[in-house]
Formats: structure tokens, C-alpha cells, sequence
């Protein structure tokens, strides 16, 4: 019962806190997205629209986020993404209003402000509103009326004395044993209204196939790059220093007889060389698969990733087994771009990691006290993370108010063995 209740205390916290955010960033977003959208005929809601959108696309993923982690409700964020390279605001503002995921987070606005703000106070309610019930029944009637007429109604019980106040009360505790069973599942209901209007219905297969293609598209051409880049590391790094070594053997064995102390010194220098050729080899494993990630699994391989970043991190870890091995590559450097983004642009002087497996996903966390403000751009990191991942049909939800703390989450679909 005591677990049941702190459970129902939490969600009707949560589900005020959402109802007083909600009303208040959905109204003030809907209105700056209509009067931008308005301004394009004049010029100046081209610069401004896509900003707004922005604002709102970042709104809509903290939602998500929240989503999934206080109740599980996963909603996917579905966002045609920009092209390479750079774009004007014009033609930044066209794809943004081309988009059917922008109308669909236009009219969730407008639905979070109405009914969504109704879903998500009503299980604060059931939790708050007792106590005026209580209060009533302990004296607090006489405020309200002489003892003769009726003063005051607690839901349908007109409180008139001291007998009706009990009913209040007893009311009250019909109310509060409710909300001790339905103040979660009422919450989770606001998310599943979330999901209904956030979610596509019309052309989803279409966009799921466009999805695909694209992040098919992302995978060759990073796995392209990516052998480039050894091949590069290879050719300029530890093949120079073998053939190096090779051409100090060949001398060594000119001279070995007619200057021994030459041939030495060019032994040693040999030496080094294979040594610094051996170090660039293993950085370069490293950075195509750590050995710690293929032996340890994924939490270990964090934890040894957080213990040379320069910012104190905490790594907490609950997987009762590994995932597939391209999985755990892709989530290990999805955290590794995150860390170190984090590192060089939040400013922050604490990381936590949280690392689970829930409903058929993995999830990860990456949360930080800095300065906030990080979004989702075109060619930035938090772009390049969220590619990688949809390569696995993951998702990237980014919360990061100004002033912070930032919220990275990261999920891909996977089972463990």
C-alpha cells in the first residue's frame, strides 16, 4: 500500500506539473506559430517560422520524452529530415511547412492546451482534491455556512453542518482509495492521447518507407566514410612506420659487421618504431570496435569511456543480458558523441549515464547540469547521433531547456541474450 501510494502521489506531481507546463508552452507556442506563419506574407515570418518550429519540434520531443520514460509510452518523432549541406531560411521554412509532422505538432497545440490540460489535472485532482474533503468535516464548514443553509458544495454533497461535512468526508476517502488505482493509469492516458494526435496515421507506411531509405542512404555513406578513414589512418599512420621499420632491418643488416654500434642504434630506433606502430594499431581497433565493448558488453565499455572524460560521470547500468553486437557498437558510439558533446558545448560540471532495457528496448540517458539549449541541427552531433541510431530504427529525444539541465535519450529496439 505504502509503495501504491508514494506511486499515486508521483503521478499526480507529474501530471500537475505537466497540466501548469503544458498550458503554458502550448498556448504561447501555438500563438507565436500562427502569428510567424501569418508574417511569411509580409517577409518576416520567413525568418522566424522556422525558429518557431524549432521551438515547437523541441516542446513536442520533450514530450516524448517524459512519454516514455514516466509511463512507457513510446511516440515516434517522425521528422522528414533537412538536406545536407546548407539551406536558406526560405527553403528551410518550405521543407519545415511541407512536412506533415509540423501540422500534426500544430494541432497537438491546440489539443494539449484543451483536453490534454483536462487529462493531465485530473490525476493531480484525485490526489489534492480530498483534502478540501477532510478539511470541510473538521471544521472548516462554519466558514462557509451558519449550520442552516447550504454554503458550500464538495462535488454533488451540499454542505450545510456538521453531518454533511462528514459526507464530504467520507466522499473525500471514496475519491482518494480511486486515486490510488487510477491516478497512474490516468496519467498514462494523457500520454495515449499524445501519442494519438503526435503519432502519424495517413501515409505512415509511405513515411516509414521514406525513413528507411534515408537512414539506409546514412548507413552506406557513413560506413563509407568510415573506411576511408581507416584506410587513410592506416596508409599515413602505422604502414609508413612498418615500412620504416623495414628499411632500419635492412640497414642493420648492411652494417651489422662493419659498424656494430650504427647497427645498434638503428635496432633501437626499429624498436620504437614497431612499438608506436603497434599503439596506432590498437587506437585504431579502438575506434572501430573497443575490445572492452566485444568482451565486457556495453555498460562496462561506458563505464570505461566516463572514466577518462574530464567531467565527474556517473554510469548506472540494469541489463539482465547483452544485445546484438552491432547494437551495442552503434549505442556505445551514440554515448560517446553525446559525451562528448556534452563535455565540449554544456558547460557542465556533472553527467549522469542510465542505461536500461525495457519493453524490447534499449535505452539510454545521458543527463548533464549545464547550460542548456542543445537542439537538433542539421550536420551537427546531436544529427549524427540521431542518424546512427535510426539505422537500428532507434529514436533521439532531446530536453534541454535554457539554463538546463539537458536530457539526451536514445532508444533501439533489440533483445537481449
Amino acid at each position: 500500500m505504502g509503495a501504491r501510494a508514494r506511486s499515486a502521489v508521483v503521478a499526480g506531481l507529474r501530471g500537475l506539473w505537466v497540466a501548469v507546463a503544458g498550458i503554458a508552452g502550448s498556448i504561447t507556442l501555438f500563438v507565436l506559430s500562427v502569428v510567424s506563419v501569418v508574417l511569411i506574407v509580409a517577409g518576416v515570418g520567413v525568418m522566424t517560422t522556422p525558429w518557431v518550429l524549432g521551438l515547437v519540434r523541441h516542446w513536442a520531443n520533450w514530450r516524448r520524452a517524459v512519454a516514455a520514460e514516466w509511463c512507457g509510452v513510446r511516440i515516434p518523432a517522425t521528422y522528414r529530415p533537412f538536406p545536407d549541406g546548407i539551406i536558406g531560411q526560405a527553403e528551410r521554412c518550405r521543407l519545415l511547412l511541407s512536412d506533415p509532422a509540423t501540422w500534426r505538432d500544430l494541432r497537438w497545440l491546440l489539443v494539449d492546451m484543451t483536453a490534454g490540460f483536462v487529462t493531465a489535472v485530473l490525476p493531480a485532482a484525485l490526489i489534492v482534491y480530498p483534502v478540501e474533503g477532510y478539511a470541510l468535516a473538521a471544521g472548516l464548514w462554519r466558514v462557509f455556512t451558519d449550520g442552516t443553509h447550504v454554503g458550500w458544495w464538495y462535488g454533488f454533497v451540499p454542505v450545510s453542518g456538521q453531518g454533511t461535512a462528514l459526507l464530504s468526508a467520507l466522499l473525500a476517502t471514496a475519491l482518494l482509495a480511486a486515486g490510488l488505482y487510477l491516478t497512474p493509469v490516468l496519467l498514462r492516458g494523457h500520454f495515449l492521447l499524445t501519442r494519438y494526435v503526435l503519432a502519424p496515421a495517413a501515409g505512415e507506411l509511405e513515411q516509414r518507407v521514406r525513413v528507411l531509405t534515408t537512414t539506409r542512404r546514412d548507413a552506406v555513406d557513413t560506413s563509407a566514410a568510415e573506411l576511408r578513414r581507416i584506410e587513410r589512418d592506416l596508409h599515413d599512420g602505422a604502414q609508413a612506420r612498418l615500412v620504416a621499420v623495414g628499411m632500419d632491418l635492412g640497414t642493420v643488416e648492411a652494417l651489422i659487421e662493419k659498424n656494430p654500434a650504427k647497427a645498434k642504434a638503428l635496432l633501437a630506433q626499429a624498436r620504437q618504431s614497431s612499438a608506436e606502430a603497434l599503439t596506432e594499431l590498437r587506437d585504431l581497433v579502438r575506434g572501430i570496435h573497443p575490445p572492452v565493448l566485444a568482451e565486457r558488453g556495453l555498460g562496462d565499455a561506458v563505464r570505461a569511456l566516463a572514466l577518462r572524460l574530464p567531467v565527474p560521470t556517473e554510469v548506472e547500468v540494469e541489463l539482465a543480458g547483452r544485445a546484438e553486437a552491432p547494437v551495442e557498437s552503434a549505442a556505445y558510439f551514440a554515448v560517446s558523441e553525446a559525451l562528448a558533446n556534452t563535455v565540449k558545448h554544456a558547460d557542465a560540471d556533472r553527467i549522469w549515464v542510465d542505461i536500461t532495457h525495457t519493453d524490447g528496448h534499449l535505452r539510454i540517458a545521458v543527463t548533464d547540469n549545464g547550460r542548456g539549449g542543445a537542439v537538433i541541427e542539421p550536420g551537427g552531433g546531436l544529427s549524427g547521433i540521431e542518424r546512427r541510431l535510426a539505422t537500428f530504427d532507434g529514436v533521439l529525444a532531446v530536453g534541454s531547456p535554457a539554463g538546463g539541465p539537458t536530457m539526451v535519450t536514445m532508444e533501439i529496439p533489440c533483445v537481449l541474450s
